[in-house]
């Protein structure tokens, strides 16, 4: 799979330079440019092709509202997700009645940029796989639907500071390595910090899903790791 294409349409310039640093630091996308005005985007638009648009909406000559409904009535298939400050119920509507992939409010933190776009770059790649789909494909592929569905099932609310989607990819890994980790390990692994990790690793832990040892390793420092509890 080639480098996903980004363009940033964001008039802050300090926040455009933010959201470029965070681009360089995930793996599989490709930073093509950079507007801070609505006719600059068309601009780059036209002249790289981009895959996905990390759009804002407040720009001083118009809005990425109308530019998503320019680019839907040229029938432009670019993905957007909608980087903003803007938390009216109105604009949301709007947003997703546009078909955007995700509605990110500032401001922002890497880890849910990190989240919303190797969840798009998923989406991408389990498209490219199948060539007809089953309800379980469809639940999947759309975030909100997914969510939803995954919060259903467990049937219980997360605690704060624990994401679901996170949660789901530390699942993941264990049952890909089928082994012990070190939270420096699985937090590699996931693209996050040790804390990060641990944090996770703990809940994980209390309900049972996990159970941890300490090992004192070839230099004598203890360090705890993390196993999948054979007995959930």
């Amino acid at each position: 799979m080639n480098d996903i294409k980004v363009i940033i349409a964001e008039d802050d310039r300090q926040i455009a330079e933010i959201q470029k640093r965070f681009i360089e630091r995930i793996t599989g996308f490709k930073l093509v440019g950079i507007a801070h005005e609505i006719k600059e985007t068309e601009d780059l638009f036209e002249i790289f092709k981009p895959d996905l648009i990390l759009l804002d909406i407040q720009f001083p000559s118009g809005t990425g509202l109308e530019l998503l409904r320019k680019l839907r009535s040229q029938k432009n298939n670019v993905d957007i997700i909608l980087i903003t400050a803007s938390k009216e119920v109105s604009t949301l509507k709007e947003a997703l009645r546009g078909g955007v992939f995700d509605y990110i409010l500032k401001p922002l933190v890497f880890e849910r940029l990190q989240e919303t776009l190797l969840n798009y770059k998923k989406q991408i790649l389990q498209f490219e796989k199948i060539e007809s789909i089953d309800q379980y494909d469809v639940d999947t592929a759309l975030p909100r639907i997914n969510n939803n569905y995954q919060h259903s099932n467990k049937n219980t609310r997360l605690p704060k500071g624990i994401d679901a989607l996170t949660l789901e990819k530390i699942r993941s890994v264990f049952k890909e390595t089928k082994g012990s980790m070190s939270a420096e390990e699985v937090g590699e692994l996931i693209g996050a910090s040790r804390t990060t990790a641990r944090r996770y690793l703990e809940h994980l832990i209390s309900i049972n899903e996990l159970s941890a040892e300490v090992s004192y390793g070839s230099v004598g420092r203890p360090e705890r790791k993390y196993n999948f509890n054979a007995n959930k």
